[in-house]
């Protein structure tokens, strides 16, 4: 088998030629207006956008910094901006039932101009309708019917009176009606004077008086009848000069809406409650001269009664309106009704309803942030209850959970036609979709926002563009193309493959704006190379504090690590460690002991409950990978403890099987291992190696661990030959393999690189199954016989003892 060879030092990273780029600076690079490297969730968005049928409202997920809101924004105002603006929508007061109010729709821009209307309407009723009522045509109309009633009142007393008189009784009228008293010659007597007339006398008096009183009982009744007929006819008089001062104004504005039903039967009512209330609108000056007045006058009760709430106004509104919702509250969301308090008493009316974020993009588009509406209480809920049915009613949040029960509005539900954009993460996004029944039929349109794209010529000039737009956005200086060059090979490596670039466009902006800062205080007009260099390292020093301390803690040995030398049953591990968003790689010394027993592969993490899941798997892949290879013809009889020295809080991940795995060969073969060469990958049961995560971390937190303690030129790292791909390294390390003081090994199988790390080959079996003398499955598979006969023995003497 042929001993892997070291990468050269173009295979290390993605390297970009600043010399493929046309341009100087990004100052003659046009801005970018399109998406990059998101053609799946671009399209998806798209068709959601254009679909009109219901229930396809749209789900954006991806991580955070993929660029999702700024598309989405971008992408709805451009649909947006090609259709129509919707209705505008106001609510007005229900005069037959002032606690259901009413919602009228208005092409754009007509409810502004009809609350125009109606605010002049009302101070015309209330300038007009007083004027009317004072002129001098009114009052001798209303003279003419006092006068009238007076005269035929007059006429019924005076027939009364000389009927009553020729009945011998003097009728004497109050406020309460009359009482009848008897004359004698013609003369009103004095009850002293009654009381002395004989019984006879008297009843004929009685009798007269009886007849009397009927008769005046029936006048009084006539005259009361004659009042409420006055009064009635006072009433229409108002009612006929009322109208006839302001019906015109209304009839004029039943005119100019006619092609709106529900404004002409608003208006219609509106001039039916007027002729209701028309002592609202007569002078009442007495009230303007008092100052005990605590409330309003009636005149502005109308005024509030015929007022219009606008809800919805679109007249600025150029397409369909395209609402962001930041702070997606039940009541943000579905609008409410305000209260008031006045004179000690909470009040509210229909001029105190107010619109949410629904009503304002009802006809056009809502973006929302998904974790921000499930963690307002009501808000998801009521989201999915106007999308399933398309209205949209003003309720109190308290009322929705029974936990308050008070008089409130119960506005007109108004029509939504709203397509939603939900924007989250892809946890959320499952969550949803298998525990909502809802969520599915109602947002069955899913772009998915990648973190990666490919690296190809095409998409490294959009980058260019995307640098081009954050310069214009941002206001930097414009970067040269040996700055672009750098970009992009740090947009590689946030990807770990030298084959994608990253789309996560937030972390390239803060190396952008940071390398400005940096060319800013050099005081050079453009940024460079130089200057994104000293951005990154800077980002890393603010980060790479407990990195530093392990690296302190190597150096004085308190975790202990070699770089020199060969050890039996000792290899060098790499791990990865995360401290936030930044990731650094940490070497770790792993160890196997092996000899006669049954126990198989023991891991001591396992044993002591500080071993992961994938770690467990891994190490128990590694008894098949034995078993496969050495127990073909005998049992394998081995006991085999593995650890990780100097590790206390817990191992996961199967990146360090195939480490362990050299580890047991060693152990059992008795060669030493390089302790210069650390490992890191993971193997299969058939010794294949296969990739792992992180390798770039690894290799340089190795490196910097081999520079601490001295590079000696034989110092260097095995990783998977997947992996090569994803290699992203450092200048530093990359000058150390160029110098030859540093190396990387691909490696495909387990006997490539125990060939490495031993110096020995591996060995091929014979046709019978053999390996040649001296290689190391000959030596392993040797110490496994022993093993294996030495149990034999020991079991054959147990039974000639117990014979």
């Amino acid at each position: 088998m042929t001993i892997s060879q070291a990468l050269p030092v173009e295979k290390l990273r993605f390297n970009c030629d600043e010399n493929v780029f046309d341009f100087a600076t990004t100052e003659t690079v046009p801005p970018l207006e399109v998406m990059i490297g998101q053609e799946r969730a671009v399209k998806a968005v798209e068709f959601g956008l254009f679909t009109k049928n219901p229930g396809y409202n749209i789900f954006i997920s991806g991580l955070v910094g993929t660029g999702k809101i700024t598309f989405a924004s971008a992408a709805v105002k451009k649909i947006a901006s090609r259709q129509e603006p919707p209705y505008d929508w106001c609510y007005v007061n229900n005069l037959e039932t002032p606690g259901q109010p009413i919602a009228l729709a208005l092409p754009s821009g007509m409810g502004h101009v009809f609350k125009q209307d109606m605010r002049e309407l009302v101070e015309d009723l209330k300038t007009d309708i007083p004027k009317a009522f004072s002129s001098e045509d009114y009052e001798q109309a209303k003279a003419e019917l006092v006068k009238q009633y007076q005269e035929q009142r007059s006429v019924m007393v005076e027939e009364f009176t000389q009927y009553a008189e020729s009945q011998g009784i003097s009728p004497q009228w109050s406020s309460t009606g009359f009482v009848g008293v008897p004359m004698i010659d013609g003369k009103a007597i004095a009850p002293e004077e009654y009381q002395k007339l004989d019984k006879e006398h008297k009843d004929v008096i009685e009798k007269k008086m009886m007849a009397v009183h009927e008769k005046g009982m029936d006048v009084v009744r006539r005259i009361q009848l004659l009042e409420r007929e006055i009064r009635e006819q006072l009433k229409q008089l108002d009612v006929k000069i009322g109208l006839f001062a302001a019906g015109h104004l209304i009839d004029e504005l039943k005119e100019k809406y006619q092609e709106h039903q529900q404004v002409v039967d608003y208006l219609e009512a509106i001039k039916q409650d007027v002729s209701k209330n028309i002592s609202e609108f007569k002078p009442q000056p007495e009230e303007e001269n008092n100052p005990l007045m605590l409330f309003k006058r009636p005149a502005q009760d109308a005024k509030d009664k015929y007022n219009v709430n606008l809800l919805v106004d679109n007249r600025d509104t150029e397409g369909a309106p395209v609402v962001v919702e930041i702070n997606p509250t039940y009541y943000n969301l579905v609008g409410r009704a305000e209260y008031e308090t006045r004179m000690g008493v909470v009040s509210t009316d229909y001029t105190m309803i107010k619109p949410g974020a629904l009503h304002k993009a009802n006809g056009g588009y809502l973006i929302l942030n998904a974790r921000d509406v499930l963690t307002n209480v009501g808000a998801w809920e009521a989201l999915k209850r106007v999308l399933k049915t398309k209205k949209l009613q003003i309720e109190n949040l308290g009322e929705q959970y029974g936990l308050l029960a008070m008089a409130s509005l119960k506005p007109e539900p108004i029509p939504v036609n709203v397509k939603v954009i939900l924007i989250g993460n892809p946890y959320i996004y499952q969550l949803l979709y298998n525990y909502d029944e809802d969520f599915r039929k109602l947002f069955k349109v899913h772009a998915d926002f990648d973190v990666v794209m490919e690296n190809n010529p095409t998409n490294i000039r959009k980058l260019a563009g995307f640098i081009s737009s954050t310069v214009h956005r941002e206001k930097l200086k414009h970067f040269d193309k040996s700055a672009v060059a750098r970009i992009v090979e740090y947009s590689s490596r946030l990807t770990g493959s030298q084959t994608k670039l990253t789309t996560r466009f937030n972390d390239i902006v803060e190396i952008l704006c940071e390398a400005d800062v940096w060319a800013t205080m050099d005081g050079s007009p453009v940024v460079t190379a130089e200057h994104i260099k000293k951005a990154i390292d800077e980002k890393r020093y603010r980060a790479n504090k407990y990195e530093e301390r392990l690296q302190e803690m190597f150096a004085e040995g308190h975790l202990l690590i070699d770089t020199e030398g060969e050890k039996v049953g000792q290899v060098n591990g790499l791990a990865v460690l995360s401290v936030g968003e930044y990731m650094f790689g940490k070497p770790s010394r792993i160890t196997a002991n092996t000899y006669l027993g049954k126990s198989g592969v023991v891991n001591i993490e396992r044993e002591t409950k500080t071993s992961g899941t994938s770690h467990t798997k891994g190490v128990l892949i590694l008894s098949g990978y034995l078993g496969q290879k050495y127990a073909q013809k005998h049992p394998l009889t081995l006991t085999a403890s593995l650890t990780f020295e100097q590790l206390y809080d817990g191992v996961d991940g199967d990146s360090a099987s195939s480490t362990e795995l050299y580890a047991i060969l060693s152990s059992l073969s008795g060669l030493p291992i390089k302790q210069y060469i650390a490992v890191t990958g993971s193997v299969n049961q058939k010794g294949e190696i296969q990739p792992i995560g992180g390798a770039t971390e690894k290799i340089e937190g190795f490196f910097s661990v081999c520079k601490i303690k001295g590079l000696t030129g034989n110092q260097g790292v095995m990783i998977p030959h997947q992996n090569v791909s994803n290699l992203a390294l450092s200048d530093e390390v990359i000058d150390a393999v160029r110098q030859g003081k540093f190396h990387i090994y691909p490696v495909e199988t387990i006997d490539q690189g125990i060939e490495i790390l031993t110096g020995t080959p591996a060995g091929e079996p014979g046709p019978d199954g053999t390996y040649p003398a001296g290689t190391v499955n000959y030596l392993v598979s040797q110490k496994l016989k022993e093993y294996t006969d030495t149990l034999i023995k020991l079991g054959k003497a147990s039974e000639d003892k117990k014979d």
